[in-house]
This record gives C-alpha cells, sequence and structure tokens, in this order.
C-alpha cells in the first residue's frame, strides 16, 4: 500500500510543480545587457517576464518579437525546484 501512496504523492507534486511553473517570478522592463541569462545580448529595451520554471520571456521593445531565453525546467528537475522554493 505504501508503494501505492508514494506513486500517488509523486504525482500530486509533479502536478503542482507544472501548476507553480506557469507563476511569474519577476518582471523587468530595461536596457542592460549584463544580466546572468541573456548572454550579453544588445537588444536595446525590453522587457523581460521570468517564470519559476526558469525560463525568460523577452519581448523587445524596438521589433516587438519575443525570445525564450534562460532554462526552462521540467520533469524531475522542475518538482525538486517547486519542493525547495515552496516546503
Amino acid at each position: 500500500m505504501t508503494q501505492f501512496n508514494d506513486r500517488v504523492e509523486k504525482q500530486r507534486l509533479k502536478i503542482e510543480a507544472e501548476e507553480w511553473a506557469q507563476g511569474v517570478r519577476s518582471i523587468h522592463a530595461h536596457s542592460l545587457t549584463s544580466l546572468w541569462y541573456d548572454n550579453g545580448r544588445e537588444d536595446g529595451s525590453v522587457f523581460d517576464v521570468q517564470y519559476n520554471d526558469g525560463r525568460v520571456e523577452r519581448q523587445i521593445q524596438s521589433t516587438g518579437e519575443t525570445i525564450i531565453l534562460g532554462k526552462q525546467l521540467t520533469g524531475n528537475e522542475l518538482v525538486e525546484q517547486y519542493v525547495r522554493e515552496s516546503h
């Protein structure tokens, strides 16, 4: 029975982590080129939204283009991050 309980708990955490991943961690409007996730890009004025899963959606103001920066966590990495930050 405990094996069943462990599987249910693991699935519960996975579902919670996937919902948590969509949450916004931070929002930056700037024209910097020295952020940890942008690899020295020179996009000018930008609007960055960082999500709990690690990805950063950047909207470049001059073109309206949206690009994805950072490493998006999935699977076990996402669940581990969720557990570390929320429990």
